[in-house]
């Protein structure tokens, strides 16, 4: 499974969290070769933008803000996808830690605790996902599974590409224009998630 040495374009945004070399080795199985940076002029020429994350919201917007690109990625045109923390980073704030934690504002939803109803937390572990028909699952179905690690998630509604249930219904993946974002880690759920990774990187602007 590869994308064509065309389509080779693709940024990771460098948050300093500790998913970027997972991301990075699950891009180049693909025979994509990623450019790992967080200067704004690279970014900005770059075909498509993957952002990553784990950790806490509030550390990783203070990262973003440091670097200046809390105000760049806002402003990107191109295919971008978050994943994990990188996700939720997308949305208007984070109630994480019990405080609202403004993030980047660019899909207008925010990240509340998983109710689990009394399910273990954080929600660690293989589940499988109700798709859309966005092009990022192509040919992904109700019986896939999907590795998720996180306590916080985004709602089900108008932004939702994907759900999954634990103890609640909640957004495996949210989408809006350009901007994308996956709850579960793709880089870890094997040959589904090699598959969403494909196409995204056979997305362009």
């Amino acid at each position: 499974m590869t994308v064509s040495r065309e389509s080779m374009n693709t940024v990771i945004i460098d948050t300093g969290c500790a998913n970027l070399s997972s991301v990075r080795f699950a891009l180049m199985r693909l025979g994509e070769t990623p450019t790992v940076t967080a200067d704004p002029a690279i970014i900005r020429r770059a075909a498509r933008v993957i952002l990553p994350g784990v950790g806490s919201a509030r550390a990783a917007m203070q990262s973003l803000h440091a670097k200046g690109l809390d105000t760049l990625v806002p402003s990107l045109i191109q295919p971008l996808l978050g994943v994990c923390l990188g996700m939720q980073l997308l949305c208007r704030q984070s109630s994480e830690g019990g405080e609202a934690v403004p993030c980047l504002g660019i899909i207008d939803t925010e990240i509340t605790e998983l109710d689990s109803a009394g399910l273990p937390l954080p929600h660690m572990g293989w589940n499988a996902i109700r798709p859309s028909s966005h092009p990022l699952f192509a040919g992904i179905s109700r019986e896939d599974y999907l590795y998720f690690v996180h306590s916080y998630c985004a709602p089900v509604g108008d932004f939702t590409l994907a759900s999954c249930d634990y103890g609640q219904s909640f957004s495996a993946a949210i989408g809006q224009g350009n901007f994308m974002g996956v709850q579960f880690h793709p880089e870890k759920s094997a040959g589904v998630g090699a598959l969403i990774l494909k196409n995204f990187l056979e997305m362009n602007a």
